[in-house]
């Protein structure tokens, strides 16, 4: 155990924080945990101020405009949230000499590539969030040395709006669904994204002279498609007697399906790197589905 070192965590409410705010104490960790309503991210003076006034070892900002299609029309907040909130919290951070960890996404690649995307691929995002959450990585790395960014995708969990929960509220409502098939990635539980950034966190604070500061990957575990993934969802819900019986899946092609943004192909992520320098495992999300009753209990 590290002892009472102080995280700062914002986004507490979302998937991500609610976990890192649950776990935290559990790494030894002594937490403020914040969301919206007690610190806007996006004014620097209230930043600055919070974050003289506590004095975190760590700041973990899981705060983030995820809304991937209304962002292609609220393209001031999106900036506003995904950029401008990370560059003032690395600022602050590196004025106190404390770490940043800044999570990231798989929409920062164009998804048109053959096989898995590693941290040196070339970046190219499609649309509005994946610019703007690009922006984010690039201004904290600006800001602050003592950096991580992680990449993710394809985020569920118990707590707040994802797919799983999705599928199970819509496979009681309905007898067939349609889920696409053309789309690839791995599906990440929030709370192994928690558990990874602590324990970076962990490094961070022990042996921050040896920690290798950048860009990482982190998400899950066997890549699957959105249909595939639905399959596993409906097969654990009747296994577990949370549904009565499947939905009809029918496969959809991304252009069966329109959206305002567009989604990647692939969001495959390669995660060698997390492990070698982490010893950080992908996230086994079949096992997070053992958990299934939660989710339909939120």
């Amino acid at each position: 155990m590290i002892g009472l070192k102080k995280i700062l965590v914002t986004g507490a409410y979302g998937q991500v924080g609610f976990c890192l705010t649950q776990l935290a104490a559990e790494y030894g960790w002594a937490v403020l945990a914040i969301d919206r309503d007690k610190l806007d991210i996006t004014d620097f003076s209230a930043v600055e101020l919070l974050i003289k006034e506590y004095q975190p070892d760590v700041i973990i900002n899981a705060a983030a405009h995820t809304a991937v299609d209304k962002a292609e029309t609220e393209i001031d907040a999106s900036y506003a949230i995904n950029r401008d909130g990370p560059k003032y919290l690395a600022e602050a951070a590196a004025t106190i000499g404390a770490t940043i960890l800044h999570i990231s996404t798989d929409y920062v690649f164009s998804g048109d590539k053959e096989g898995l995307y590693t941290e040196n691929d070339p970046v190219a995002p499609q649309g509005i969030y994946g610019t703007s959450k690009l922006a984010g990585e690039e201004a904290v790395i600006a800001a602050n040395k003592k950096h991580i960014i992680l990449r993710t995708a394809w985020v569920f969990g118990e707590h707040g709006n994802n797919f799983v929960k999705t599928m199970l509220r819509l496979g009681l409502q309905r007898d067939q669904l349609g889920i696409v098939a053309d789309q690839f990635g791995g599906p990440t539980y929030a709370g192994d994204i928690a558990a990874a950034l602590l324990v970076i966190a962990e490094k961070a604070v022990m042996s921050p002279e040896t920690t290798q500061w950048g860009v990482y990957h982190f998400a899950g575990a066997p890549h699957v498609s959105w249909y595939q993934f639905a399959q596993a969802i409906f097969d654990k819900a009747v296994e577990t007697n949370i549904l009565a019986k499947a939905p009809k899946l029918n496969a959809l092609t991304t252009a069966d399906y329109p959206t305002a943004a567009k989604r990647p192909a692939n969001s495959r992520l390669n995660c060698d790197k997390i492990f070698s320098e982490f010893n950080i495992r992908p996230s086994n999300w079949l096992q997070a589905l053992n958990n299934l009753s939660a989710y339909a209990l939120q």
